[in-house]
């Protein structure tokens, strides 16, 4: 699908963020076919060395010089680990500190990928940079909008709801309008020696490597008492509050004991360093009414004053809930559900949508809890 924002596209040249992976080659190949002036760009944000030298990075370069050659494009390897330190491993850091879950992928699209890398795109000569998100973006009366990519699966607009209109005018998203399986053939039947290459999954500098342990490496685990939030009787130890999340099921080793019913994380008091927990997932205090947003960004230029009726995700592959927005004196926002939500958690993204446009999203910074009257959605 050719942009309708250019109409003669040999004339536009186009840097694609290329990782490796089949989206982004796709994503190069189709704006390649399409007429554009393109540039393949591999960024390398962090030094991921194992313990035996191996750098899977460089195994995507690799795999990115092998498709640009293919497509016919040149390629270039940009470097931006130490601004990857500053402005998105500091953050994920001190989120963990705050005894707070920090969403990388967010900032490191804000920060990274449509900050640093754009301007290396701009200073190249580029009039827009391309990724291989599942996401699309259209001008319409005068502002661009961000919209959900049509596979409802695949869809990224929840870790794009931070950017701008500057970013926004400057962004492709080539495959957004297409089916992962869709893009698995066009990769295929071009022959790219991406197209069967597995998916990466979870946050980059992780990779498949124990979340603990890596974690652990960072910042200084604190063990201290796993507590029944309704008896008051310890129940275990856990590792460090940094290693669990508000809801959370699995690794507690406590099953079996009380009712027999599952244990899930229901709060976490950083002061006593004690991780408090429940029986049941209908528990009422795994459930809120209500947050507040800090750092909440809209992508329209108009800004919210007054209530807004909207839909939000308050985790990524979460179905959308029905919300109501409603703006505070001091820049904060308190996002009242329709029905109570179950492990809303400090730190993660609650972003915003009208139908098919994301309207935009904060920070998850206030959790407010059901009162004992109030009883949990069905």
């Amino acid at each position: 699908m050719s942009e309708d924002r250019f109409s003669d596209p040999s004339k536009v040249r186009v840097v694609v963020g290329m990782s490796g992976g089949v989206d982004s080659s796709v994503t190069a190949l189709l704006l390649k076919r399409q007429g554009f002036d393109v540039i393949g760009v591999f960024m390398k944000n962090w030094d991921d060395t194992d313990e035996f030298g191996v750098c899977t990075a460089e195994e995507d370069a690799e795999d990115v010089r092998r498709v640009c050659n293919q497509i016919g494009i040149p390629y270039y390897t940009v470097n931006f680990e130490e601004e990857y330190q500053d402005k998105v491993f500091k953050y994920f850091l001190e989120e963990y500190r705050r005894g707070r879950t920090p969403n990388p992928d967010v900032m490191c699209n804000r920060e990274i990928k449509f900050g640093e890398f754009l301007q290396k795109a701009l200073d190249l000569g580029a009039e827009v940079i391309a990724t291989g998100h599942y996401a699309r973006v259209e001008l319409r009366e005068g502002k661009y909008e961000l919209l959900r990519g049509i596979d409802t699966n695949k869809d990224q607009s929840y870790f794009l709801h931070a950017l701008n209109q500057s970013q926004l005018a400057r962004a492709m998203f080539p495959i957004g309008h297409l089916n992962k399986p869709d893009v698995r053939k066009i990769a295929d039947e071009a022959g790219l020696a991406t197209a069967k290459k597995k998916d990466s999954t979870g946050v980059c500098f992780i990779g498949e490597r124990n979340f603990k342990e890596f974690l652990s490496q960072y910042l200084p685990a604190k063990p201290g008492n796993m507590v029944d939030l309704v008896s008051g009787e310890i129940k275990g130890r856990h590792d460090g509050l940094m290693y669990y999340t508000l809801g959370q099921r699995q690794g507690l080793g406590i099953g079996g004991s009380g009712n027999g019913e599952p244990w899930f994380v229901a709060n976490k008091d950083l002061e006593s360093n004690t991780l408090y927990v429940v029986q049941g997932d209908t528990h009422s205090s795994l459930y809120s009414s209500a947050l507040t947003a800090t750092e909440v960004n809209w992508i329209s230029p108009v800004l919210p004053t007054t209530s807004i009726r909207c839909t939000a995700k308050f985790r990524y592959r979460q179905p959308d809930q029905g919300v109501t927005l409603i703006p505070q004196d001091n820049g904060t926002y308190l996002v009242e559900f329709d029905i109570p939500q179950k492990a809303i958690t400090p730190g993660q993204a609650v972003v915003f949508f009208d139908g098919e446009v994301c309207l935009g999203g904060g920070t998850i910074d206030k959790v407010h809890m059901l009162q004992p009257s109030d009883s949990t959605a069905g």
